[in-house]
């Protein structure tokens, strides 16, 4: 082979184009675009998702079923459980993110956790298959209810929160490594990486779809502990399928010592040290910043403040650079998006509690002798963003492209405030459909009868889901981009894990709204509105309360929205 050399112009061989920058192979070694990268690497770190994601839902779709049922949790316990469990599940991922992206790398970091899942998986099928005591037990002995084994309940929890530990190093690295494997710098890959948080969560709703249509009959019809194992099997055989593809994945250059971490809290410490200091000579300084503040440094201005020493002078170790502080500034521009996202984290919480519930009072028949699983109703909701999906990115895309001239169609934000609005829509059909379930219940005079079958088709339910499931398509999706997008390249896992963060801390909300919705609404002799007979519950007036606050959500967003200055020149 001819050797490599590059001409007194100084313009590169195609061969040495071929490298990426800012990126090494599994040996730290310089890394080829042509062998490496791109979908061929994106499709066996898809992989490993999708046997996560069959996990994790074949767990929280119909967990409360399982609380209720196997362990005798009332509903309003059991709701409260579910949503204590999915916001530790999804805020663990900042403590994930924050070790993988300052001491392991995503690589390891998803290694790591893949093991600890498959090991708490392997442990929650123990549990449901250790000797417990049975309905039938229970109506022998004439007890009103029964309860399984302390030590068996233990277990099962412990398994559980041994999940939402694994998930945290899991699902935010999964998801930035993907994203990494393509080059934003070449414009074919960066068009790629546009699509791939579309089919990213195209792959894994189809993942789920699985979940809700194999394993909740399982779970219901046939045994628990078979419905918990076969999760652990996927796990372990994702796991090995992603070691198989190491040696196309492309990682990151190792860049600056100090963690992202690190640097933003440094910029904090020195803003607050040097807040009395008036004079700010350095920060058009360019030997000290490289570059002059840009739009962006508009904001949050008090940040600049660590661009000097206290002094008003240069002192090495205790001026921050340009670009940390702009880092910073990147980072806490993110926070008004993320609050005004909390309100549509409650919301999502509702297909896997008070939805699912629902649909257990009503008719679910297919034929006679067999039922649909209530939990796998949320199949509507896959089934909506599967459907979806293509229309967006192969139609909708397209149209806006051509009214907006912007590659994706719409911005970023966008998108995320149309997801809302149909949550919104979601959620005021959700209401009158429950309205109406009442009524029937009323007028066959079936209110005082907690366990009898309501003559409503559970069908009507699925308007519902599936327009829960189009607003994710918008919401989930632009928030998964957003918060990739617009962080540093070194904050990408700690981005993604702070999009999971807002739904962590909606589920403790949605936890907290249920307590004070249940003591302000019960006690004196009246039933709250998640009375454990739901025939005089009221989730109707539940769901309008959610529709009121996600309108309130929506116009603060939108106000956020319009005052937010993009990270980058690509506003979408």
């Amino acid at each position: 082979m001819a050797a490599v050399s590059i001409s007194a112009e100084g313009a590169h061989s195609p061969l040495l184009d071929d490298f990426v920058d800012g990126a090494v192979d599994h040996k730290g070694q310089p890394v080829r675009r042509s062998s490496s990268g791109g979908w061929r690497s994106a499709g066996f770190i898809i992989g490993v998702e999708v046997a996560e994601r069959f996990a994790y839902y074949g767990i929280s779709s119909n967990l409360i079923n399982y609380l209720t049922g196997p362990l005798g949790q009332s509903v309003a316990t059991a709701a409260e459980n579910v949503n204590a469990w999915a916001g530790t599940a999804s805020l663990s991922p900042l403590l994930g993110a924050f070790i993988a992206d300052s001491f392991l790398g995503r690589y390891r970091t998803i290694v790591i956790a893949s093991v600890i899942y498959i090991l708490a998986l392997g442990l929650l099928t123990l549990s449901a298959v250790l000797p417990s005591v049975s309905p039938s037990d229970c109506q022998s002995v004439g007890n009103i209810s029964c309860f399984p084994p302390f030590y068996q309940v233990v277990l099962f929890f412990f398994s559980l929160y041994l999940v939402a530990i694994a998930q945290g190093g899991h699902k935010p690295c999964v998801q930035a490594f993907g994203a990494d494997q393509f080059d934003g710098q070449d414009p074919q890959e960066c068009k790629a990486k546009s699509s791939f948080f579309n089919w990213w969560y195209f792959c894994i709703s189809t993942g789920t779809l699985m979940t809700l249509t194999i394993l909740n009959y399982i779970q219901e019809n046939l045994n628990w502990g078979l419905g918990f194992g076969l999760p652990c099997v996927s796990m372990a055989a994702a796991l090995a399928l992603f070691l198989l593809g190491t040696r196309t994945y492309r990682f990151s250059a190792k860049g600056d010592e100090r963690s992202p971490f690190l640097r933003f809290t440094a910029v904090l410490v020195a803003a607050f040290k040097n807040r009395k200091t008036t004079s700010l000579a350095i920060v058009t300084d360019q030997e000290s910043c490289g570059t002059l503040p840009d739009e962006g440094s508009e904001q949050f201005k008090f940040l600049n403040k660590a661009l000097i020493a206290p002094d008003g002078s240069k002192e090495e170790g205790k001026v921050c650079t340009f670009s940390e502080v702009e880092e910073a500034k990147a980072v806490l521009r993110l926070i008004p998006i993320w609050a005004t996202g909390l309100v549509y984290a409650i919301v999502f919480q509702q297909p896997n509690t008070f939805f699912t519930k629902q649909g257990v009072t009503m008719d679910r028949s297919i034929r006679p002798g067999l039922n649909i699983p209530s939990a796998s109703l949320q199949s509507f909701i896959s089934i909506g963003i599967i459907a979806f999906i293509p229309i967006y990115d192969r139609v909708f895309v397209p149209l806006a492209r051509a009214f907006t001239g912007k590659p994706s169609g719409i911005t970023m934000l966008q998108r995320i405030g149309i997801g809302m609005s149909l949550s919104i829509t979601a959620m005021a059909v959700a209401a009158l459909v429950e309205s109406e379930r009442l009524e029937i219940a009323l007028e066959y005079g079936l209110i005082d009868q907690p366990n009898v079958t309501v003559p409503m088709s559970v069908w009507w339910l699925i308007p519902q889901y599936i327009l829960i499931g189009v607003s994710d398509v918008f919401t989930m999706v632009g928030l998964q981009e957003f918060f990739y997008d617009q962080v540093p390249s070194e904050w990408r896992s700690i981005g993604l894990s702070l999009y999971l963060s807002i739904f962590g801390v909606g589920s403790f909300l949605s936890s907290f709204l249920v307590i004070a919705v249940e003591k302000a609404t019960g006690g004196s002799g009246r039933e709250s509105w998640f009375a454990n007979n739901l025939n005089k519950a009221h989730l109707d007036y539940f769901y309008w309360l959610l529709a009121g606050m996600s309108t309130l959500e929506l116009i603060t967003f939108i106000y956020f929205a319009n005052s937010y200055i993009y990270n980058r020149a690509r506003q979408s």
